[in-house]
């Protein structure tokens, strides 16, 4: 793989954010009801996603290198072998950490994951759903099994969309392939 499609690849995973909240004022840390229908609101502007020369949106990779903020996902996917996948397999939801979400790990851990591809892999893989998840769908879930095979727990709590211990901050980033949802935590399995 080349080195621009591995800075590409690297930088399209780490755009996966999913910014979005629920407007529940009378539900506080309680499961989502399927059978209710909370509202979405975005709490900041979505990025649009990037569009081919055909109109288009980009691969998810693509799409999260031109965001700009997701440059360590992007990287970390790439030292994980998961760029490919995710540029061409899917479809897949991405629930993509910005570069201030890996800032935010204890000091070394990345490190430690970017030494231990298989780690790593798993990791990433958790922060990935099959198929096309959208913000109301996300919503309407209490949880979802990611393709690492682990369950994220999916709730509201004060008005906001969590992932396990992760807010969401922009939803619905369209991809060729899939679709991103920003997230501010780093997600580890069995641990957040």
């Amino acid at each position: 793989m080349s080195s621009t499609r591995f800075i590409r690849a690297m930088l399209v995973l780490s755009l996966a954010v999913i910014p979005a909240a629920c407007n529940t004022a009378d539900r506080d840390d309680e499961p989502i009801d399927p059978d209710v229908e909370a509202p979405m609101t975005t709490e900041r502007p979505t990025p649009g996603p990037m569009d081919a020369p055909d109109g288009e949106p980009g691969s998810i990779v693509d799409v999260a290198a031109q965001a700009g903020s997701f440059e360590t996902l992007l990287a970390a996917a790439a030292a994980a072998g998961l760029v490919e996948t995710l540029d061409t397999g899917g479809p897949f939801t991405l629930f993509a950490p910005t570069d201030e979400a890996f800032a935010a790990l204890p000091a070394g851990t990345l490190e430690s994951l970017l030494a231990d591809p298989d780690a790593l892999r798993d990791i990433l893989l958790y922060h990935v759903v099959s198929g096309r998840v959208t913000a109301s769908d996300v919503a309407a879930l209490n949880q979802a099994t990611s393709l690492q095979g682990g369950s994220l727990q999916i709730m509201v709590h004060n008005g906001s969309v969590m992932v396990n211990d992760a807010t969401v901050t922009a939803t619905d980033i369209e991809a060729s392939n899939g679709i991103i949802h920003v997230i501010d935590t780093v997600l580890i399995p069995g641990g957040n």
